[in-house]
């Protein structure tokens, strides 16, 4: 499958530590990657799509098993799936007839990192 429009997020910086929101102001490019991502998981069926992949037991899930759970088309749930893709958050396979889906490795920690507000340190009195 093409890896086009793959936006890996956190890998821009060597030590592996990137600013969140709320520590520095983003640039550019980095504003344009993550509003993709956060785009694709702005629609409620892709929402769903990803929670449903990445709570699923062994880590991957067969599109024949998250069509039943919508009132779409198999085109249309497919069509949802490769935005998903496209924004870096999943993977798939096919296998025979079927595709399998899995949440990318550390995708959740990243936005969530992203989105973190850093704890204060020391007392305030």
């Amino acid at each position: 499958m093409s890896k086009q429009g793959l936006v890996v997020l956190g890998q821009e910086q060597g030590d592996g530590c990137c600013p969140t929101l709320a520590t520095a102001p983003l640039d550019e490019e980095r504003a344009a990657d993550l509003a993709k991502v956060f785009k694709a998981l702005g629609d409620p069926v892709r929402l769903r799509l990803l929670s449903m992949i990445a709570s699923r037991d062994g880590g991957e899930v067969c599109v024949c098993d998250l069509t039943p759970a919508f009132e779409l088309s198999q085109p249309t749930i497919s069509h949802h799936l490769k935005l998903l893709r496209q924004a870096g958050l999943i993977d798939c396979e096919r296998r025979g007839t079927w595709v399998y889906y899995w949440l990318l490795p550390g995708m959740l920690e990243r936005l969530g990192d992203v989105l973190r507000v850093p704890q204060p340190t020391g007392d305030r009195t």
